[in-house]
């Protein structure tokens, strides 16, 4: 991987080009390498909690809900709780399960004032397979990147 500005650069051209309102886009390892190289950096994975308690989380990274579960329902308190963890200048990457609550995060955050918002690309299970099951194509876990189950 390369230089932190040059993993930046490309995550800011990929965004222009997919016509992101948001800094960029990243692959799992761009996100890892970002986080190793960035100081103040932040993870913020946006699963519900039974996503991080059965399928797997990041350590170190702050939870925050997108979505309540079970119920589905969003959560109203997100941008509260982002602004009460995580400093609008730092640099934040999004995570959820394939990049599209993540996504939706990053939408709000950069709204709201945060200047470096990110997305995870493939999230932390990737696409699904032919099979119509999830970490065999992509994502977090699959690229072999740190995490933790349960």
């Amino acid at each position: 991987m390369g230089q932190l500005s040059e993993i930046l650069a490309l995550a800011r051209e990929r965004a222009e080009k997919m016509g992101l309102p948001y800094a960029g886009a990243l692959t799992p390892h761009e996100a890892q390498s970002v986080l190793e190289r960035a100081p103040g950096a932040k993870l913020v994975d946006v699963r519900t909690r039974a996503e991080l308690e059965w399928v797997g989380r990041v350590l170190g990274s702050v939870e925050i809900e997108w979505n309540s579960w079970p119920a589905g329902e969003r959560n109203p308190n997100f941008l509260a709780q982002l602004q009460h963890q995580v400093d609008p200048e730092a640099v934040v990457l999004f995570l959820c399960r394939s990049g599209a609550r993540s996504h939706n995060a990053a939408v709000l955050a950069q709204g709201a004032g945060y200047s470096a918002c990110y997305n995870v690309l493939e999230g932390f299970e990737g696409d699904r397979d032919a099979h119509g099951q999830r970490g065999h194509i992509g994502g977090w876990r699959h690229a072999g990147l740190p995490w933790v189950q349960g």
